[in-house]
């Protein structure tokens, strides 16, 4: 039997809540732009240009999503399969365009290359501390095996792999980058080639996996697909172009300001689809932050490294190298350990991980006052 539920079009979109606050942030970074250009810049108009910037990514990849999720569905995609691929891209939106932009302006500025690759690990690193203690702490959960074996491995495999080409010779080469990118591809082709598979798997765990939206018509979806997009990525060159005056003029290093305040911003999409996910399936909630950090590593930096070549700055390398990058992989490690143990993830480890992340900004902060030295 059909859907008796109303399918909403062009002129509800209109009206659409998400659209609206996108709107209205998109028009006040044009109007404090152009307060800026008449009174001069200074830190609180920088400060003000880089939160509503963040904002507008947030919630113009939020209408991405929504878009993508139903052009998907409308296309015969298994809504399994859709969270695993379509979701995990689009949560990582506002990382893909940040670091992209970001690298259209390594030629100019070499050191924005460490605010983007501090965003990515930074993003990988509070989801996996972070954000999955809160989902945890607000819900404990049990583990499918499944999961762990398959993308939790890939995962760590992931981040180490992109690391090691990091770490070689201090830039992530173009070749290196293709092959990263390469890599995505095949993960993502895989998933598509055992899609029966898993949604047999899915249905054994009688968890009911939906990653549904409102009922839009496909030219709402289409306009929600355009408009988010392009909403994203002025916002993502505002928030680069502000987040980096920010940090001069604070004289905090890129690599803090790309994992502290990118990194948790452009996470913001995984946090809220992460904890609407544990309410009706614990495995698409963890599968929200294990495929967004396997698209954050793989497909997000290697877009940027496609881009231009990504050199880590000589002041930039030991914060990169000795803090930003051991919190990451022992971040990850802990946490596939803790889901490992019973297959199950307690409250008192959902606050071990966000102590994780807390020890890792007092690490920083020593790190920015000298208090510590490499």
């Amino acid at each position: 039997m059909g859907s008796d539920e109303k399918v909403m079009g062009i002129p509800q979109l209109i009206h659409f809540q998400t659209m609206i606050t996108t709107g209205a942030l998109f028009l006040g970074i044009i109007a404090v732009d152009l307060l800026s250009d008449s009174v001069g810049s200074n830190l609180l108009i920088t400060l003000i240009i880089a939160c509503l910037a963040l904002g507008l990514l947030v919630f113009s990849a939020d209408f991405f999503i929504e878009g993508a999720k139903g052009l998907a569905r409308r296309g015969g995609l298994p809504e399994v399969v859709i969270g695993l691929t379509i979701v995990s891209i689009g949560t990582s939106l506002p990382e893909i365009l940040v670091t992209t932009t970001a690298a259209a302006d390594v030629a100019k500025s070499p050191e924005v290359a460490d605010f983007a690759i501090g965003g990515i690990l930074g993003s990988v690193f509070v989801q996996i501390t972070l954000i999955l203690g809160i989902v945890v702490v607000n819900k404990g959960f049990k583990i499918r095996e499944s999961w762990l074996k398959r993308d939790g491995l890939i995962m760590l495999l992931a981040v180490l792999i992109f690391t090691f080409f990091l770490l070689t010779e201090r830039t992530l080469q173009r070749w290196e980058s293709g092959i990263l990118v390469l890599l995505y591809v095949i993960y993502i082709v895989w998933l598509l080639m055992h899609r029966k598979v898993i949604q047999m798997e899915e249905d054994e765990n009688k968890e009911e996996v939906e990653v549904r939206g409102s009922n839009w018509s496909t030219a709402a979806y289409t306009i929600m697909v355009i408009g988010g997009l392009a909403f994203a990525v002025f916002a993502a060159h505002h928030l680069v172009e502000y987040a980096s005056q920010l940090a001069i003029k604070l004289n905090v290093p890129h690599a803090i300001v790309g994992t502290t305040v990118s990194g948790i911003g452009t996470s913001l999409p995984e946090l809220t689809i992460a904890l609407m996910a544990a309410k009706k399936s614990q495995g698409v909630a963890i599968g929200t932050l294990i495929g967004s950090n396997i698209t954050d590593p793989l497909l997000s930096i290697g877009l940027a490294g496609l881009v231009h070549p990504l050199a880590i700055t000589s002041d930039g390398f030991e914060l990169i190298a000795y803090i930003i990058i051991p919190f990451t992989i022992v971040g990850c490690a802990s946490a596939l350990l803790l889901m490992r143990t019973s297959y199950e993830i307690k409250k008192w480890e959902g606050y071990t991980l966000i102590l994780m992340y807390i020890l890792f900004i007092i690490t920083l902060e020593a790190y920015n006052r000298s208090w510590i030295a490499f």
